[in-house]
């Protein structure tokens, strides 16, 4: 395989992870008002947001499964349509069970596209002999800044049926080339299944033990994301009486945090190891997010301005230590012996990616027992235990 084939593939995984992060965080700045228009609790919206998390559950294994029999270019233009089908129809939802249903198609093709572009990026990797994962987990945090800015500065001038809606069709367009430009069955390692060992994984044996390690790594700085996406306009809206479009304030941070260490993200893993780098961001996100919610929630009552300032804090602080686990998790569970890329991402994304859908449902469901800023120290537990669980990526 040419150097040459192998750039064009580096340069359509910018344009796809940019894509990927533009649909997937769409809707969320627009969340306050989907879930004033459907009446929902706290509790409600978790169990719609639950849609997405069957759909990723499932999409994992589908997913795996036919890339490493068809191919990751060619599973990846199904992944794309049904992640674009799937938000055109949360655009077009006049029910709740229609919006759940568009939650769940979104998330199906979202895994989909995800466990291609991830096994493409291992390929790429070794063609251009460099770390580029945690750079294509950058341009996904871009596409999801942008998408959370443009999204709170529109607010006020379009609906968001209409935004979603028109999202899906320009991205729709938008992936075609990104995709015709991605290597072939031969260069990524998943062309056809032959029968042979790597394309087939038990439940639980001793080759999928160090999957399921890597899985709870995963689970525990996704869960956080999901969460930090969905639930931190709502923190802002209803409970720090933050307006409309300025509520997305908290995860554009959050985004624009992550960018910069997912960028900065190859240079740390090469410099400083994968353990290393997970471990320190963990600790150092947990304990900084935590603080900014105990201090932030209780003086925007007072002093609102400040209080603002402080939880963004707390949500860069959870962008910068997150941005860099992802990729060193994709990257450990590619590399892991016998086992093809796609099937060992498809097993950890069971737990990881399906984490990064279930936490807005798991923060919602406790925030109705108590309350949202209570909910979100799950995230923040989470993010001390994956600096724990960065022993497993020693290696």
């Amino acid at each position: 395989m040419s150097h040459r084939q192998g750039t064009r593939a580096r340069n359509a995984l910018w344009h796809l992870f940019f894509l990927m992060g533009i649909v997937s965080m769409a809707w969320v700045p627009r969340i306050p008002e989907v879930k004033a228009h459907f009446g929902l609790s706290d509790g409600g919206l978790g169990f719609v947001l639950l849609g997405s998390t069957c759909g990723a559950i499932i999409g994992s294994q589908v997913g795996g499964r036919l890339t490493h029999t068809y191919g990751s270019r060619n599973i990846a233009g199904v992944g794309a349509l049904f992640m674009s089908g799937g938000l055109f129809m949360m655009g077009s939802a006049h029910q709740i069970l229609q919006l759940f249903t568009g939650l769940f198609v979104m998330g199906f093709g979202y895994v989909m596209l995800d466990i291609t572009v991830n096994t493409q990026a291992v390929a790429v990797e070794k063609i251009l002999e460099r770390r580029w994962m945690s750079t294509f987990h950058g341009t996904w945090s871009v596409g999801s800044f942008v998408t959370t800015v443009s999204g709170g500065l529109v607010a006020h001038a379009i609906t968001p049926q209409l935004e979603l809606k028109a999202v899906a069709v320009i991205a729709l367009i938008l992936f075609v080339p990104g995709i015709y430009y991605l290597l072939d069955g031969d260069a990524d390692g998943h062309k056809g299944d032959d029968g042979k060992s790597e394309g087939k994984l038990s439940f639980f044996d001793k080759t999928s033990l160090p999957l399921w390690a890597i899985g709870l790594g995963l689970l525990g700085c996704l869960l956080p994301e999901g969460a930090a996406s969905d639930w931190g306009g709502v923190l802002l809206h209803d409970h720090m009486g933050v307006g409309k479009g300025a509520d997305a304030i908290a995860f554009a941070t959050f985004a624009l945090a992550m960018i910069t260490s997912r960028f900065l993200g190859d240079h740390w893993l090469s410099k400083y190891g994968p353990s290393r780098t997970v471990r320190v961001g963990g600790y150092f996100a947990g304990i900084t997010w935590g603080l900014a919610i105990a201090i932030a929630v209780p003086l925007s009552a007072h002093a609102k301005i400040p209080a603002v300032i402080i939880i963004c804090i707390g949500f860069a602080a959870a962008g910068i230590g997150i941005g860099p686990m992802v990729p060193a998790f994709m990257n450990a569970a590619a590399k892991v012996p016998n086992v093809a890329p796609s099937v060992a991402l498809a097993r950890v994304n069971i737990i990881g990616l399906a984490a990064f859908f279930i936490g807005p449902t798991l923060t919602g469901g406790v925030s109705q027992l108590t309350s949202l800023p209570i909910a979100l120290y799950i995230s923040v537990l989470l993010l001390i235990f994956t600096g724990y669980q960065s022993r497993v990526i020693r290696s």
